[in-house]
């Protein structure tokens, strides 16, 4: 891991010989702070299991340089990385609690559709029906995402237990209602892991940020995209095996997230690149750019199964695209896809 020093200009010893004294009130603050960071870590992943463990991650590990790092400079700049991360943290909940409402409303009206056909085709049962899709249409109106799961749930099993009833009578109906019902199911199990992030960074994945690209184009919002591509992910697949390539793609997406501002989202757009959407124009963000490469771009200790961790120098061929009115998602992508390449080219060039 990058030691923290690289991301502040200061002549400040973080040592324990030159660090504040005991009796320092700086100590006393420092020590309460921490143990603030620690106590939400250990509350995040029960607050949202899906996103809390990532806050709870980054948030120890702030903790964790703070402890090393005793210095009224590493203290401001970990303030605004638990904003950083705060923020990006109730962001992904939103997203990601208005994707599952969407998902779980589709659901109700499959299967107020699948009860109302049921009851229109057996009067018999045509009451009880009704009962249904009644209930079905209030649970379109609940807040409680919690309590709709479990009302949807509820109906289902009704449905299927009078699907079950029907069986003597109506064999062909009774698959076919069952193949619908198991679709319904498998649709709500999979409604909590929606595909929000890669698999491997834990970070937003291709789709989320196409997502985005698409609301700032929508909005005629001035942006930017940023596109990364590591270097030495090849060298380190072929050397030292895939494991240790994935290793050094999680540090390297920690960094990015760490590093970023809370109003751009930063994510894994496939093998060894990243893109991150930002607003402003090309001109206003070329500053940010550079101090971001300088915070991340560095030593990173990697791990190689039977071995010691190996120290490999880290650097990304970058290319920036401003969107301009009437470009396309696609375009976009391409025109920092050819600069980021442009510079790998160049890169490449010196260095033979």
């Amino acid at each position: 891991m990058i030691s923290i020093r690289k991301y502040l200009n200061t002549n400040e010893p973080a040592t324990a010989g030159s660090g504040p004294q005991p009796e320092d009130p700086f100590v006393a603050t420092l020590e309460c702070y921490r143990a603030v960071l620690l106590a939400i870590a250990r509350n995040a992943a029960p607050v949202c299991a899906g996103f809390g463990s990532d806050l709870e991650t980054s948030l120890r590990g702030i903790e964790q340089r703070l402890a090393y790092e005793q210095t009224s400079q590493h203290l401001r700049h970990s303030e605004q990385l638990v904003e950083v991360h705060l923020q990006e943290w109730g962001t992904r909940a939103s997203e990601h609690f208005k994707a599952q409402a969407h998902v779980v409303r589709e659901l109700i009206v499959a299967l107020a559709r699948t009860a109302e056909s049921v009851g229109s085709r057996d009067q018999g049962f045509s009451s009880h029906y009704r009962e249904l899709v009644g209930r079905l249409e209030q649970i379109a109106d609940l807040d409680d995402l919690t309590q709709i799961r479990s009302s949807i749930m509820k109906s289902a099993a009704e449905l299927k237990s009078s699907v079950d009833q029907l069986a003597r009578n109506h064999q062909q109906l009774v698959e076919q209602l069952r193949a619908e019902i198991s679709t319904y199911e498998a649709r709500l199990r999979s409604a909590e892991p929606l595909a929000f992030r890669d698999e491997l960074t834990g970070m937003a994945n291709r789709r989320i940020l196409e997502d985005r690209i698409r609301l700032h184009i929508g909005n005629g919002q001035e942006f930017c995209i940023v596109m990364l591509d590591v270097n030495q992910l090849k060298q380190v697949n072929e050397k030292h095996g895939r494991d240790a390539g994935d290793d050094l793609l999680k540090q390297f997406a920690r960094e990015l997230r760490m590093n970023t501002r809370a109003s751009d989202l930063v994510g894994r757009w496939g093998g060894g690149e990243f893109v991150i959407v930002l607003a402003g124009s090309a001109q206003s963000t070329r500053a940010y750019v550079a101090r971001l490469e300088d915070w991340v771009f560095g030593k990173y200790s990697v791990a190689e199964p039977g071995h010691r961790a190996l120290e490999i120098r880290v650097d990304a061929s970058v290319g920036t695209a401003e969107w301009r009115a009437g470009m396309s998602v696609e375009q976009l992508i391409a025109e920092a896809d050819a600069a980021m390449y442009m510079e790998k080219n160049r890169s490449q060039s010196k260095s033979a």
